[in-house]
């Protein structure tokens, strides 16, 4: 686009993309690790495979448009994303940080969800 003798270079905004890192904390590390624990006494190796490959997914997702998943009603700009039945991310965007805080079991009360 020419104006004024200048030439003006816009990058379209479907082009432009933001660069967010993950950061687990140390709650949805132990957790993750229970889950992995619990599938490793109580199931198979496929359903452990079968759990990675969509915690994968879901992040990859979650990482590509952080502001997909709507906002929690438990605790001020915490986001939710369910995995399965079982379990809830939730997770924090602060500038290009996307903070998982915990991996939650849905089976617990979700008023501990609260203070997070």
């Amino acid at each position: 686009m020419k104006k004024g003798g200048h030439i003006l270079t816009i990058q379209p905004a479907r082009f432009m993309k933001d660069t967010y890192k993950l950061i687990w904390s140390d709650e949805a590390l132990i957790n993750l690790k229970g889950i992995i624990e619990y599938l490793e006494n109580s199931w198979t190796k496929r359903e452990i495979k079968k759990f990675a490959q969509l915690l994968d997914q879901q992040l990859k997702l979650i990482e590509a448009n952080p502001y997909l998943f709507m906002e929690s009603n438990k605790s001020n700009g915490l986001r939710k994303s369910v995995l399965s039945r079982q379990t809830t991310i939730y997770y924090r965007i602060i500038n290009y940080e996307i903070r998982i805080i915990t991996l939650f079991d849905n089976r617990q009360n979700p008023d501990k969800l609260i203070h997070k």
